[in-house]
């Protein structure tokens, strides 16, 4: 299942995250797979995209990265799944 995160940088946070990142990676358990992310231009919010089948894995990935940021997590479908759901409906 896909899911969009929104991580949210505590106040001046970003550096830190960034050298975390460098030095310890994502800190990723097994069972977590990062897709690809886009980070707004003020370093506020990263917005990624996660693939898992076990969603309780996001507590674990949260808790390596509390002391910095918190995070969105919602469910998603990519949208020609979506469509092709839908079309029924229509």
């Amino acid at each position: 299942m896909l899911y969009m995160v929104i991580e949210y940088f505590n106040a001046g946070a970003a550096p830190e995250i960034y050298r975390r990142v460098r030095e310890r990676g994502r800190q990723l358990p097994p069972g977590l797979e990062y897709v690809d992310s886009w980070v707004d231009l003020d370093y506020f919010r990263c917005f990624q995209v996660m693939r898992t089948e076990d969603r309780s894995l996001f507590d674990v990935w949260a808790k390596a990265w509390g002391d910095l940021a918190h995070l969105e997590i919602i469910p998603v479908r990519a949208s020609k799944e979506a469509a092709q759901l839908i079309a029924g409906q229509l």
